[in-house]
């Protein structure tokens, strides 16, 4: 059986192709990211679907085929012509963040929290669609006309790849729209942030039929976070698994039960729904991980990754050196989007080492974080499974180790978004490519690290 997978990321569209127990990356395409103003994040519509078209084409034939999908960006299209109405807003975009302060003046958390699930965020798709709609004159005149369709990424994907205008259920929980226990849009999340419900897609299970492309039926469509805690193994619940990405999500599987915390700062979502039946997760980000990394790459900080797989010198925050990542704000435990990004600790001896070594740190403590704040609702077994570029780097995956005070597992084959989205599409258990390397802490007296760097993160708190 011959699977493909489709990742389409924040940063990049990658071809999976899963084929005789064999994975492996055949095409992979990166996209621009625009930032029109301060805190606006976009990406162009037609670059997605050409790279996904490209990344198609590249992958060959097949007997089924997957997408997953960024899970909170979103758009506007004309439903007859299919042309964007709009550009792709980010997940990461920060624009609709006055508008969320209003809400919440009005008291609308508690019904947002209570029906869908998540705390009042611009993160989120319900504001960013609402945005479209106040300030694109071309979407009031599609909806007047009923021609306006809104929805997230793959919603737009599959209606002009396949014709088929639906999400699924993982990228419907994104949404702050879809009632969390009934997994249909709800009426009064639609009201309270001024989307029309006759304009979003349907929402269909995880695993079923998208339609098809160039006759090939497209059998799963999934957040990519969902995507990846499939692809680590993720069966019951406490299993968890880490993707480093632009931003760092720690997922877990609570199996049937919705679990709510949102004292924690921890969000439900389905983690796939099949026949459906709804599975569950929880869920708690880091907004910028690898986006760090990048940012200090830009600043000249460091030429290559590989001089971020080893440091000389003890750890920066043995040293009272921290940095918080908060480049777009804090998610989980903090909900804070006017924290803000900053180093702690520097000095006239401090070089650039130094520096871009607390960012490595900054975003495993961030990471630790959540996995606390997780453990403390969902026991969380004793290994942790984590993917992504930067557990490329040796030094990064052990301190991870050495803050988390767990094992972490990291698979030689970490490409698990697009292998967990091809077993999806699959139909049925597949046997994850490669070794497992499981690396343990080696330090055992951490907590002043975590002292540092909580001090380090209440300074960065409200500074926007």
């Amino acid at each position: 059986m011959s699977v493909i997978a489709i990742d389409q990321g924040t940063t990049s569209t990658r071809a999976l192709r899963l084929e005789d127990g064999q994975a492996r990356i055949i095409h992979s395409v990166r996209h621009a990211q625009h930032h029109p103003h301060a805190g606006w994040v976009e990406h162009a519509p037609e670059e997605l679907l050409g790279n996904i078209r490209a990344c198609l084409e590249a992958a060959g034939r097949a007997v089924a085929i997957g997408i997953a999908n960024q899970g909170e960006s979103c758009l506007a299209w004309d439903k007859v012509t299919g042309k964007a109405l709009s550009p792709v807003i980010v997940w990461q975009d920060n624009r609709t963040a006055a508008d969320i302060e209003a809400l919440r003046a009005t008291g609308a958390e508690t019904e947002t929290l209570a029906r869908a699930g998540l705390p009042l965020d611009a993160y989120f798709s319900a504001s960013k669609l609402a945005w479209i709609l106040r300030e694109s004159p071309q979407a009031r005149a599609a909806l007047a006309a009923g021609r306006l369709r809104l929805g997230t990424t793959d919603a737009f994907f599959l209606d002009r790849l396949t014709g088929v205008f639906a999400t699924d259920a993982t990228t419907a929980s994104r949404t702050s729209l879809m009632n969390l226990a009934t997994g249909d849009w709800d009426a009064e999340l639609c009201r309270i942030f001024g989307v029309p419900m006759e304009a979003l897609p349907e929402i269909r299970d995880t695993v079923g039929d998208f339609g098809a492309i160039g006759g090939v039926k497209v059998r799963a469509s999934v957040v990519d976070q969902q995507a990846a805690l499939y692809g680590h193994g993720c069966r019951a619940p406490g299993d968890a698994k880490i993707t480093f990405g632009t931003g760092a999500f720690t997922l877990a599987v609570t199996g049937g039960e919705i679990m709510r915390a949102p004292e924690q700062g921890l969000l439900p979502t389905v983690a796939w729904r099949r026949a459906g039946v709804s599975t569950y997760a929880v869920d708690g980000g880091v907004y910028d991980a690898g986006a760090a990394v990048e940012w200090a790459q830009s600043l000249a900080l460091f030429e290559s990754f590989a001089e971020l797989n080893e440091f000389e010198a003890p750890p920066a925050i043995s040293r009272g050196l921290a940095f918080v990542p908060a480049l777009s704000g804090l998610a989980c435990p903090h909900w804070d989007r006017s924290a803000a990004a900053l180093w702690v600790g520097m000095s006239s001896a401090t070089t650039r080492r130094d520096l871009i070594q607390a960012v490595l740190e900054g975003i495993a403590l961030r990471t630790a974080e959540v996995v606390s704040a997780m453990h403390a609702r969902v026991p969380i077994g004793g290994r942790i499974s984590v993917d992504g570029g930067l557990t490329r780097s040796a030094y990064f995956v052990r301190f991870l180790t050495n803050v988390l005070q767990r094992e972490v597992a990291c698979p030689a084959f970490d490409e698990l978004t697009a292998f967990g989205c091809a077993a999806l599409a699959a139909g049925c258990e597949v046997a994850r490519p490669g070794a497992v390397q499981v690396v343990a802490p080696d330090v055992a007296d951490v907590a002043g690290w975590h002292a540092t760097f909580s001090k380090a993160v209440s300074r960065a708190k409200g500074w926007r």
